[in-house]
């Protein structure tokens, strides 16, 4: 786990600063360059600021949840490292159920996330919470569907084999482009990031389910979110990218340049309103995902084998 856990922590550490660069250029400004060299050091001073911070915690908190919600949110990011395949045969946890592992712990995020809003008993931070529960809630639907589309392609929740499969034949971005498009628009919603992060929008919610926790409450779940954005870079290009099929130097670029994607939705698009990002979630997304089952399934039978349609 140590050998896990640390090099996922400096990852995280230093995809804050590739988000900083990579926005600071897209908006003409300058960016992290006082801290070390081109500004290198800047997230190893954050943690440390972090680490010295007092820790303050509401008077009418729930004390037990309110420090237990970091600490769930971080552990399950973390834990679905343990199921991924980085190169082939290097992964810690090459379990027959894998994809359906992935799916559930990133399922079971969202009760940290409830903790920490109800925890805190501030009205803010319960809305921050409420509208985080719902929107990871509705676009798990979609993305379950697009995930058993994939599948079907496969015949196994093996992530292993998902990448092998595509090795054989080829990626699955290019016959199920559409799916791949719907699944990282909805990844950028399952994490709450821009232009989906409604439940941190600082016009009506100050910092969202998070505005309670100061010092390493905080650090936890910033950690936790920005090693979600990883693991669902990673998830995709697992699933349509070929995964780590060549080495894992190519499933890093695969990763960076998800990653990327990431950071220019935030700095290019304008955030949607609540009901627009329902609305697109449960009536555009859910028949379109539930529509490429039945697509996929149909005609994988009419072809008499799911693997002539990936291939």
């Amino acid at each position: 786990m140590v050998f896990l856990i640390l090099p996922l922590l400096i990852a995280v550490a230093f995809s804050t600063l590739a988000e900083r660069k990579v926005i600071g250029g897209m908006q003409r400004r300058r960016g992290p360059n006082v801290v070390g060299l081109f500004g290198l050091l800047q997230p190893i001073a954050d943690a440390a600021k972090l680490l010295l911070k007092e820790t303050v915690r509401p008077s009418s908190a729930n004390g037990v949840l309110f420090a237990l919600a970091p600490l769930i949110t971080f552990t399950l990011a973390i834990t679905s490292w343990a199921l991924i395949p980085v190169n082939s045969g290097a992964v810690i946890s090459d379990v027959p159920l894998g994809m359906l592992g992935i799916l559930a712990i990133s399922s079971l995020g969202v009760y940290g996330i409830i903790l920490a809003g109800w925890a805190s008993n501030s009205k803010y931070a319960f809305l921050g919470a409420l509208r985080s529960a719902a929107q990871m809630v509705s676009y798990e639907v979609s993305i379950g569907f697009i995930v058993v589309s994939v599948l079907l392609c496969v015949g196994s929740f093996n992530l292993s084999e998902i990448v092998l499969a595509q090795a054989s034949s080829r990626w699955f971005m290019l016959p199920l482009m559409p799916l791949g498009v719907l699944f990282f628009i909805s990844a950028l919603a399952e994490t709450n990031r821009h232009p989906f992060d409604l439940p941190e929008a600082e016009a009506e919610l100050v910092a969202g389910y998070n505005v309670e926790y100061s010092a390493m409450g905080f650090a936890l779940f910033f950690l936790g979110e920005y090693a979600n954005i990883l693991i669902i870079s990673l998830v995709t290009a697992l699933l349509f990218l070929g995964g780590a099929s060549g080495s894992a130097l190519g499933l890093g670029i695969k990763v960076s340049l998800l990653y990327f994607i990431f950071l220019w939705a935030r700095a290019a698009l304008p955030r949607y309103r609540y009901d627009q990002l329902m609305r697109l979630g449960w009536k555009i997304f859910l028949p379109l995902s539930l529509g490429s089952v039945l697509a996929v399934g149909g005609t994988g039978v009419s072809l008499g084998s799911l693997a002539a349609l990936a291939a």
